[in-house]
């Protein structure tokens, strides 16, 4: 139980009543979307250039930066902020017609 109330209470700020009074399954959905959160933003304010260089010391944190943009995305693409844009190549556009 320590592992829910803890991160509800530092991160989200609430209340070890509002904590008692809420449903389970409202507080698992919050305990994931936070964990959502920090996983898309845990790399704000690294550019490309510092995660290739912390990456040379702990290659995992290049596969994490990339597990975190991709879900930065594929949120952003989910509430309308960003287009899927694919890719055509030329011959593409051409066998169909467009």
């Amino acid at each position: 139980m320590v592992l829910l109330y803890v991160p509800l209470m530092k991160h989200l700020g609430m209340t070890l009543e509002e904590i008692k009074s809420t449903p389970r399954y409202q507080l698992d959905g919050l305990l994931i979307a936070n964990g959502l959160y920090e996983n898309i933003h845990s790399f704000d304010g690294y550019s490309s250039s510092d995660i290739n260089q912390m990456a040379k010391d702990k290659p995992k944190i290049r596969s994490a930066y990339a597990k975190s943009l991709q879900l930065k995305a594929k949120y952003e693409r989910l509430a309308g902020i960003r287009e899927n844009k694919k890719i055509k190549s030329f011959t593409n556009l051409l066998s169909k017609g467009e």
